[in-house]
């Protein structure tokens, strides 16, 4: 495999002898008839539009900081399964191999699952879109919360925030009584306590490796045959979550992070209403973003 850091690698991929192909964000998607191929692209997206750089080794980040929680996560049991079959390139179906110098390190094999119309928030601090709501209602995704609380500060108790999930245009917010209207309330418990339990979990984890996880998003999906409950997707990558160095905490200020939060940080400074088309990113922002998510990398691998 080449230097994952050196380029925006597979920003975009035209694999057409493996099939049908579906094209996210920033993952490229192939049907496989009896599982899924998901390949991670270094594209990256802001505010729910795709920007026109990529990150260098952002989807092998992606990729492998998802297979260490796969790895972690489930130790303990009392979980509901996860989609994941394989990330090793030998494992794969004999049609990926031409492309196994592509695929490797970025790439997995999952199960097929009926997603859920649902992205299932957690979030232990007050940042973000959270904090900006909180300031003017007092409220986190209609959640009324106790007044003077400081920007960056720690819950009392994680909080479940769910949001549709567009698949054009802006997620919205939710409340977890119209998530049970959508999916049912026995389904929407199932959700929320598998949801707090991952995200404490983590958050144990990489508080050992100086590492305050400030909030994530989890997806969820139904396996096809006995509908039961699977976690899909990505997870707890810097693209889903807020990372911020723990012995640089300060909170009533923002935090340093090694997530896409610089390149939001970026966007607003340059004043994009965040509406398409976006602006380009300079390279130093590319570099330094690179450069993040490659330290979150380090610092969850090499403790």
């Amino acid at each position: 495999m080449s230097d994952v850091w050196t380029s925006a690698a597979v920003f975009e991929t035209n694999l057409a002898d493996l099939g049908r192909k579906r094209q996210g964000k920033v993952r490229d998607m192939y049907d496989l008839d009896d599982s899924l191929l998901l390949i991670a692209s270094d594209r990256i997206s802001a505010f729910d539009v795709v920007l026109p750089e990529g990150i260098p080794g952002k989807g092998y980040v992606l990729t492998q900081l998802s297979k260490f929680w796969f790895d972690r996560l489930w130790q303990e049991g009392g979980l509901v399964p996860h989609h994941l079959r394989t990330m090793n390139p030998e494992e794969f179906p004999e049609s990926c191999r031409p492309h196994v110098d592509l695929l490797a390190g970025r790439s997995m094999i999952v199960e097929k699952a009926d997603p859920l119309p649902v992205e299932c928030i957690v979030r232990g601090y007050l940042s973000g879109s959270a904090w900006k709501e909180y300031r003017t209602q007092g409220t986190v995704c209609a959640q009324p919360l106790p007044a003077g609380l400081r920007e960056s500060e720690k819950f009392p108790e994680p909080l479940f925030t769910p949001s549709t999930k567009a698949t054009e245009g802006h997620d919205e917010n939710i409340s977890y009584d119209t998530m049970k209207d959508l999916i049912g309330e026995e389904l929407a418990e199932q959700v929320r306590t598998v949801s707090i339990t991952l995200y404490q979990r983590a958050a144990a984890l990489a508080e050992e490796r100086d590492i305050i996880i400030a909030d994530t998003k989890f997806e969820f999906g139904l396996r096809r045959d006995t509908k039961q409950l699977l976690v899909i997707d990505e997870l707890l990558t810097p693209d889903s979550s807020r990372f911020w160095p723990k012995q640089q905490y300060e909170p009533g200020k923002s935090q340093p992070s090694f997530d896409k939060q610089f390149v939001r940080d970026y966007l607003d400074s340059v004043g994009w209403d965040h509406i398409p088309p976006p602006p380009h990113l300079p390279d130093e922002v590319v570099a330094q973003t690179s450069a993040k998510y490659r330290e979150a990398l380090e610092r969850f691998l090499n403790p």
